[in-house]
């Protein structure tokens, strides 16, 4: 019996250590295969990084004072006030400095060679620009405008020069607007205006990729921007895309008055007598292809800055009206027909690559960008006596950081909440034109027609309907229709059919760029 018990002891000693051996065998593999996941994730951390950073649109999110996502890029001021600053994105963080790859192939960049002296045309030549980092997959077009038809030098100024982005991760795109004016250094080894750059490559058989492979240099060296593909239009040739379309529609806020031809059969006549005074006025305007250049070029009671607005806005109605009529999935078979009006790189392989993007892009996801005076350059005088813009880098810079990266999640959301506009001012179309105002600034407006209540508003109004302690558009909506806080009516309407209610009325007067009053 004593054997009996003594030999079920070691038996029990012996389960005992094996249940231990297994269990240290178990941790140890446990930890082997910690071990394993660990080493896998920071081999992975890298790419999983560059993929949350694209699916979340922006790694980047404005602060929530005064610049933050319930205020535009733009600045809006009275004409008697200081303009202010524009509204500046956070800068990134180290972790999201990462370039993202190309999802499809591009030129490759052009390095510009270094200025031979620190002073070239008595001007002192400013360091190469810090190169902006892309965290998205882009291509960046420049849409340029030739002006050689009105000169007989054989020399090319491109005073119309927007740099297209196409965000092909996110779906967006971005417009940006370079004055003609600005004083930069060139890569062919002197100081000059930026509209020279593609004339100046041309005229030298800059190498390589003439005058748009120079101007590709001068563009990074100073901006630190690399544009793939250029395009450039002459006035006849704009005049034809208009008329092809059939005409575009432009919401007018602000009156211009120009030199306009008493003959359009005879549009460039050098007699002064042929000419008188034209006033547009604001309002909602159909425009052909001779009176979309005249809007796009006059300058008489406005600026450079202002006439680079204008152009935005005649780019984003043709894409409008383009899409309505079905054209853009016709760009294939009108390829042909476009390039004997253009002159371009852009290979047709891309074109039907990029036509899916183009077709999906709402309105509201077109951002809008453009140079400040006296915030983004300052004026200057060359060795030749002429008045020009030298840019401010830091400036500049985050202004090109902005340029590339794609509206945040709370700047996205603002198309969300709906805006009803009505006209109770008397004027034709003015609900249209407050309308297509506020949705030029990313928001959901839609213009509702006369205020059924008899005589004419004298004030504006803004009915806030939701009344919103957080992320409120009320000071957005202020800002960019140019009303008081005291405009503003706090009424909450649970059944409410839009979220916001403008009502214009006579004082109406949201032209608050760098443009003249027009005498009545």
């Amino acid at each position: 019996m004593r054997a009996l018990s003594t030999l079920l002891g070691h038996f029990v000693r012996l389960l005992l250590w094996a249940f231990l051996a297994a269990l240290l065998l178990a941790l140890c593999w446990s930890f082997l295969q910690l071990v394993e996941l660990v080493a896998t994730s920071v081999d992975e951390s890298a790419d999983s990084r560059q993929a949350a950073y694209r699916a979340t649109a922006t790694a980047m999110d404005r602060s929530a004072d005064e610049t933050g996502s319930l205020y535009p890029r733009w600045r809006f001021v009275l004409l008697q006030d200081a303009p202010q600053p524009p509204a500046t994105r956070q800068s990134p963080s180290p972790a999201t400095t990462i370039e993202a790859p190309n999802s499809i192939p591009l030129p490759p960049l052009l390095l510009p060679p270094n200025p031979a002296s620190p002073v070239l045309a008595g001007t002192q030549v400013p360091p190469p620009a810090q190169k902006i980092i892309r965290a998205h997959s882009l291509v960046n077009i420049a849409l340029l405008g030739g002006d050689s038809e009105l000169t007989a030098d054989q020399f090319v100024r491109t005073d119309t020069m927007i740099i297209v982005s196409l965000n092909l991760d996110t779906g967006d795109a971005a417009m940006l607007s370079l004055p003609r004016d600005l004083f930069v250094y060139m890569p062919h080894g002197n100081m000059g205006r930026l509209n020279t750059a593609f004339g100046i490559g041309e005229l030298r058989n800059w190498q390589p990729g003439g005058g748009f492979g120079l101007l590709r240099q001068t563009l990074f060296y100073n901006f630190g921007i690399n544009v793939h593909y250029f395009a450039l239009i002459n006035f006849s040739a704009f005049e034809a895309i208009i008329d092809r379309l059939g005409g575009v529609d432009i919401a007018v806020d602000c009156a211009y008055r120009d030199y306009y031809p008493i003959d359009r059969d005879s549009p460039r006549s050098s007699n002064p007598d042929d000419y008188a005074l034209r006033t547009l006025a604001v309002g909602y305007h159909t425009f052909d292809g001779f009176d979309a250049l005249w809007y796009a070029r006059t300058r008489r009671n406005t600026s450079d800055l202002d006439r680079g607005r204008r152009q935005q806005i005649l780019l984003r109605s043709m894409w409008r009206e383009a899409r309505q009529q079905g054209l853009l999935t016709a760009i294939p078979t009108l390829w042909a027909e476009l390039n004997s009006l253009i002159e371009t790189d852009i290979p047709f392989d891309l074109v039907l690559r990029l036509l899916p993007h183009l077709i999906n892009l709402k309105i509201e996801n077109i951002e809008h960008f453009t140079f400040y005076s006296d915030f983004h350059m300052r004026d200057w005088t060359a060795a030749d006596g002429a008045q020009v813009l030298l840019p401010v880098p830091d400036r500049v810079h985050q202004l090109m950081q902005n340029f590339y990266t794609p509206p945040s999640p709370n700047q996205a959301s603002l198309a969300s909440p709906s805006v009803g506009v009505y006209n109770a001012s008397g004027m034709d179309d003015w609900d249209i034109v407050a309308s297509e105002r506020l949705r030029w600034d990313g928001l959901n407006a839609i213009a509702l027609g006369r205020f059924d209540e008899g005589q004419p508003r004298q004030s504006s109004q803004l009915v806030d309907q939701v009344a919103a302690q957080k992320g409120s558009l009320v000071p957005l909506m202020l800002s960019a229709l140019n009303l008081s806080a005291d405009q503003v009516v706090i009424a909450p309407k649970p059944d409410r059919a839009f979220d916001y209610l403008v009502i214009i009325g006579r004082d109406y007067e949201s032209c608050t760029f760098d443009v003249l009053p027009v005498d009545e």
